[in-house]
């Protein structure tokens, strides 16, 4: 066994929504191993930022290790001036975006606002926001500079990201897909449906993004008579058409680790 995969792995769930990332623990010593439910500051590739630790699944660790170089790590266990600061930047968030929202509709712009953070280091708010074409937020950005004097970043994202964002339950009864087990968003057409046999009925077949539903993609498999992860273990597999569906996935079968033939 190598030594970074010795490295013990923490999961840390950085927003009360989503699915929880893998960060390595560093040079941290075995006793100060952090505990579910414990607040962490993390380093993350977009910088620092400060969540909770939440239980794991040991039989993924291999799959979801990052590299041995990934900024991925737990910095520290979160200090109470760690937390205090943390909620000082939430009411900032619910702030800028209630400015923000205001200025939207007195600019006018064919925008939808999703969601406002700001970084752990208070050095720049994000704003997501939908939109069915470009924007000119260009006086937008200057304004909210202005008012918050601080670097302003505006990203758009799509109404499946808005989703996973929010979260909430599918028809099926269970939590979304993107916020528990998918980690991309994958090509879905009607023909998916069709090979399922399924009602082309569009209610029935949208999530609650108004797209067509991610496990119309990944139950393909199923349909024919075959069993892979997907929302039943919320392992998941990466591979696109599924486990069985071809390829060198011969047997058809994932375990809770994912795909245990394909190794995908």
């Amino acid at each position: 066994m190598s030594a970074p995969s010795r490295v013990p792995l923490v999961a840390v769930k950085l927003t009360p929504v989503g699915r929880a990332q893998t960060f390595l623990l560093g040079e941290h010593p075995a006793q100060s191993m952090p505990r579910s439910g414990d607040r962490v500051v993390v380093q993350t590739e977009g910088g620092t930022a400060v969540g909770t630790v939440v239980r794991g699944i040991p039989q993924l660790d291999a799959k979801r290790r990052p590299p041995a170089d990934s900024p991925q790590r737990v910095v520290r266990l979160a200090t109470r001036e760690d937390i205090v600061a943390r909620l000082k930047h939430q009411h900032r968030e619910q702030e800028a975006f209630r400015i923000a929202l205001l200025k939207i509709r007195e600019h006018g712009l064919g925008m939808k606002l999703a969601r406002v953070e700001q970084a752990f280091d208070g050095s720049k708010l994000l704003f997501y926001f939908t939109a069915d074409g470009r924007v000119d937020f260009r006086e937008l950005v200057r304004e909210l500079a202005a008012e918050f004097r601080t670097r302003i970043e505006m990203r758009q994202i799509g109404v499946r990201d808005e989703a996973k964002m929010y979260g909430g339950y599918g028809t099926c009864g269970r939590p979304l897909c993107c916020t528990t087990f998918l980690q991309t968003f994958e090509p879905i057409s009607i023909k998916m449906a069709k090979q399922q046999d399924l009602s082309l009925n569009p209610s029935k077949l949208s999530g609650l993004c108004g797209r067509l539903k991610c496990c119309l993609r990944y139950e393909l498999p199923n349909a024919k008579g075959l069993t892979h992860g997907g929302c039943g273990s919320e392992g998941g597999c990466d591979n696109p058409s599924g486990c069985g569906s071809g390829g060198s996935c011969g047997s058809g079968s994932c375990g809770s680790g994912g795909c245990g033939s394909c190794g995908h």
